[in-house]
């Protein structure tokens, strides 16, 4: 499988005086401090693994809400990144960060409610005071990642509703609790989600784990959930250097798990479906 497409990895840069570190809610993940990743040490990863291209997305437990070395990393390397940005949605200048965000060349937007810094599920997700944002994403079809726990489905159930267009990814699966196994009735709310055209799930390392733990195993799950959404709702996200591990080791766990699909499947989620969401992300100029 050359043409593989990660939308999932982190870039941390050592230089903290012209990036300097200002993490969400005050404290820093212990990933960004232990396993900092520049934008080349992440190129030499991928390189290495054998993934063509990536959508870096924000660190926010390093920096918080500025964007600038995703940025820059995008710049200096098109030809294998774009990038996933996060703002605040309820500041005061939201919409002009989101447009200065997007005019730097990044094509997509995180929303961080919940995380190793963060446990719990925030309850603003789908808070009326950020609809002029989702405007925004809706006008230019730029795809919304969501960080959330399986306690904020019913505000992401609203957003669906309300924004029909949106491409909404799901990071991890939601955190989606599988340990009790076929037919995954603690997985119901997820499965019931699939009847919106416009939610896409991002499968990462920890999806993988989830898949395996309990009464789980991957060959029960996966089929189950590309039957729901389709694996071209599905694309592939290593969470490198965020989760432990090579980016090698990590889609080669992925891969195995993913045995039990099909070719084609396997094709769309490893990315087909990545390049769909993101289509900065084309074939020319990729190096792997």
């Amino acid at each position: 499988m050359a043409d593989i497409v990660d939308i999932h990895t982190h870039v941390i840069s050592s230089d903290t005086a012209r990036y300097p570190l200002a993490p969400l809610g005050g404290k820093q993940s212990d990933w960004s401090r232990t396993r900092p990743t520049s934008a080349e040490a992440l190129i030499a990863a991928m390189d290495a693994a054998g993934v063509a291209q990536s959508a870096v997305v924000h660190a926010s437990t390093a920096y918080g809400y500025d964007n600038s070395y995703l940025a820059d990393s995008v710049a200096k390397y098109p030809d294998r990144f774009t990038g996933v940005f996060s703002i605040d949605l309820f500041a005061p200048d939201a919409a002009a960060k989101f447009d200065h965000w997007t005019q730097a060349g990044l094509t997509g937007m995180r929303l961080f409610t919940t995380g190793s810094t963060s446990p719990g599920q925030a309850g603003w997700l789908a808070d009326p005071k950020t609809f002029p944002i989702w405007e925004r994403a809706e006008a230019i079809n730029l795809p919304v990642c969501i960080q959330m726990r399986p306690e904020g489905a019913a505000q992401l159930q609203q957003l669906l509703e309300r924004f029909r267009t949106v491409p909404i990814v799901l990071d991890h699966l939601g955190r989606v609790n599988l340990s009790d196994g076929a037919p995954y009735a603690g997985a119901q709310w997820l499965f019931d989600l699939a009847r919106y055209p416009n939610l896409f799930l991002k499968l990462t390392t920890r999806t993988v784990e989830e898949a395996s733990a309990g009464a789980s195993t991957p060959e029960a799950f996966f089929p189950k959930i590309v039957a729901a959404f389709g694996a071209d709702r599905i694309a592939y996200g290593s969470n490198f250097p965020a989760h432990a591990g090579t980016m090698s080791h990590l889609l080669d766990e992925t891969k195995q798990a993913l045995a039990c699909l099909t070719e084609s499947d396997r094709a769309a989620i490893f990315g087909k479906t990545a390049r769909r969401l993101y289509p900065a992300l084309n074939r020319e100029g990729a190096a792997a």
